[in-house]
């Protein structure tokens, strides 16, 4: 455990965060409508401003977990990463132009019910279940990695810091419903830049200057961007960042349920695509910032390597060991860090504590159980506070789980492309049905779980790091890599084509199976001809609304001619 460093400072910045979002859940609880409907409750009434919304869909899945490992990553195998930048520009128009039109049109208050309406029952709770999995176990990582943090800056026990942190958030999104949860989004986001903005600034001060970080980063080569390889072995290439970045983003921004929730608070779907728009500058200018914060990192340690010199044992350490040997001469700057680590933690955490409920009362309760329309508003709000404690739960046992940490985060990513192949299978095709995608979904998901977690597989290589700086009279451990050759073809392949590696596979398996294996559409057996448009996405939806209105006048043609 390191050397206690918070002043009184840090531990009123700190205390202030927290209380400062408590305050906003009892503000949201007991004004307006007191969140007495579902309808309120879950969804702010659907009159929700621009601005909150489109920070707080950025900020439901930039985790704690992605502002320490994004920056560690830059410092350990260069900048080429800020290159799936590009993506999120190509797949927001996507998203916003050819799927969220769907789900706002159908004004339902879980995303998988959509999926009952389009295929069946039995895809529905297929996905809705896979979905609670995937965000309970990725939350409960969530919880536990800034708890890590702050003992290592302050000294303060793990467990301490998971109830203060896993409490105030299961209060106040319990209490506050939607709007405290998208108004604390908007404190956090904050809190968030400054933590990543005071690094880059004091590294510039430290270094004599903004400019000395790209110089020695240029000489570090952590300004590489030259790699256009094909190879989905190769870790990093712009067509690895691009295409699988794209697949990422519409996992998470056209179809996951937490969002797409968050983007029906507004009044209109002008008003839903303008948030989505808004939120892509707010998402690239915090992946600037933190991209360079481990460019910034690199430039101080470029002569003394913290995991090389053991004074870190893992390079998700790293952000924090800065703060507890650079920034601790100022007093409050620790505190400012910690507080937007723990920020990046509370916006995913209140995020999915609210859409998890909606899920579990949407797809669960509601369909098996017969409930009083006037329970269902404080059922909701047990659900969401029953979620808070289990990831709570969850982070208390984290640290026994040793490798389960790294396999929950790969399970968030595996299921991402799947999920995305089931509604596009659904959005963009008529003939697709519930037998097709079910056998697509699992086999896909299978494909890409069996990709992600088989093993051995090669460990990435880190550009060069130096020792030579350091105090002790060291040098750096000889390593003998082994041959690429040495591993099967499919654990070699790039964490970036698993997402767009299971999207291909659900929309080609179900597919084939879809047209092999006839079977009635829910819209056959409710006695209907032709599909509903708004189940498709807007250019299918207006090809289907043309034919619909030209088949009656062929049939009344055909009557009068006889």
């Amino acid at each position: 455990m390191a050397e206690p460093i918070f002043g009184i400072w840090d531990y009123i910045i700190m205390s202030a965060t927290m209380i400062a979002s408590v305050l906003i859940g009892l503000y949201f609880r007991f004004s307006g409508g007191k969140q007495k409907t579902n309808d309120e409750y879950l969804l702010a009434d659907r009159n929700m401003s621009i601005f909150p919304v489109a920070v707080s869909l950025m900020a439901s899945f930039m985790s704690a977990i992605t502002l320490l490992g994004v920056s560690a990553e830059n410092y350990y195998y260069g900048m080429i990463f800020i290159v799936i930048n590009i993506s999120y520009g190509i797949a927001t128009p996507i998203a916003s132009k050819l799927y969220l039109p769907v789900f706002f049109g159908l004004q339902k208050t879980s995303t998988y019910e959509y999926l009952e309406l389009r295929f069946g029952p039995r895809i529905r709770v297929l996905a809705s279940l896979t979905y609670t999995l995937q965000m309970v176990l990725y939350n409960g990582i969530v919880l536990y990695a800034p708890a890590i943090v702050l003992e290592s800056v302050t000294g303060l026990d793990r467990l301490i810091s998971i109830l203060v942190v896993g409490l105030a958030c299961t209060f106040y999104s319990t209490l506050g419903g939607m709007k405290a949860v998208l108004f604390t989004d908007l404190l956090q986001s904050f809190l968030m830049f400054v933590a990543v903005f005071s690094i880059v600034i004091f590294a510039s001060v430290q270094l004599g200057g903004f400019e000395q970080i790209f110089i020695k980063a240029r000489e570090g080569g952590r300004l590489d961007f030259s790699n256009f390889s094909v190879d989905p072995t190769e870790r990093h290439t712009w067509w690895s960042l691009i295409i699988g970045g794209c697949v990422t983003y519409l996992s998470l921004y056209a179809v996951n349920h937490t969002q797409v929730q968050r983007l029906q608070t507004v009044s209109t779907l002008d008003r839903s695509q303008k948030c989505l728009w808004w939120s892509w500058p707010v998402l690239s200018v915090l992946s600037f910032a933190t991209c360079t914060s481990g460019l910034s990192m690199y430039a101080v340690y470029e002569d003394c390597d913290p995991l090389a010199s053991k004074r870190i044992s893992a390079i998700d350490q790293l952000m924090p060991y800065y703060v507890v040997d650079v920034m601790k001469s100022v007093p409050g700057l620790a505190g400012l860090f910690v507080a937007g680590i723990f920020s990046a933690s509370l916006s995913t955490i209140s995020a999915a504590c609210n859409a998890l409920a909606a899920v579990t009362l949407s797809d669960y309760v509601g369909r098996w159980c017969k409930v009083n329309p006037s329970y269902v508003p404080w059922l909701t709000k047990l659900a969401a506070c029953a979620f808070g404690l289990v990831f709570l739960a969850l982070a208390f046992i984290a640290e026994h789980l040793g490798g389960v940490l790294q396999a929950a985060l790969t399970i968030f990513g595996a299921v991402g492309g799947p999920l995305l192949g089931l509604f596009t299978l659904g959005m963009f095709t008529t003939y697709a049905n519930e037998m097709g995608v079910s056998v697509a979904l699992l086999s896909g998901m299978a494909m890409t779980l069996w990709i992600s977690f088989g093993g051995p597989r090669p460990s990435p290589v880190k550009l060069p790091v130096s020792v030579e700086g350091c105090p002790f009279n060291g040098t750096l451990p000889i390593q003998t890599p082994s041959q690429p050759s040495d591993y099967f073809y499919l654990y070699r392949i790039s964490y970036m084509w698993t997402s767009p590696i299971g999207f291909i596979w659900v929309l080609v398996v179900g597919s084939v199976i879809s047209l092999i294996w006839k079977q009635q559409q829910p819209w056959q057996k409710a006695g209907h001809t032709h599909p509903d448009p708004a189940l498709f996405t807007p250019p299918l939806a207006s090809r289907l609304r043309l034919r619909n209105e030209e088949k009656p006048s062929i049939q009344m043609e055909t009557t009068t001619a006889r």
